[in-house]
């Protein structure tokens, strides 16, 4: 893929294989947590991966629910899992770019990502 300018929020298609273990697998969307200053200047970015939703899943506190929008690019409900969130280098990995998510969600996985890593 060709250069692109990634932004804090956006939705996007990453091919995380291989994997190993209990990893999140195959060519799934994710969220750009970064900020837009790494995302700039910096080929490695961290991403939060994006599940179907189930049940289950939406009772998990570091996961959170998104509803399918035209603007974010995805056709299910989903939850963003935030204990899953890693780094990439997008030249590598980065499949195509589906859509921004809303400033409101965007909070939510804030939110979700402070419990992960204790910022609280």
């Amino acid at each position: 893929m060709t250069a692109v300018n990634l932004n804090r929020g956006m939705v996007i298609d990453v091919d995380f294989n291989p994997t190993r273990g209990s990893e999140i697998g195959k060519t799934r969307p994710c969220i750009v947590v970064t900020n837009n200053t790494y995302n700039a200047r910096v080929p490695v970015i961290q991403v939060t991966p994006i599940t179907a939703w189930s049940e289950k899943k939406g009772r998990i506190i570091t996961n959170v629910e998104i509803q399918a929008t035209s603007k974010n690019g995805l056709s299910k409900r989903s939850v963003a899992d935030c204990l899953q969130t890693r780094p990439i280098d997008h030249r590598q990995r980065l499949v195509r770019i589906r859509g921004q998510l809303s400033l409101s969600k965007l909070k939510e996985i804030d939110q979700a990502l402070k419990r992960v890593f204790a910022l609280d």
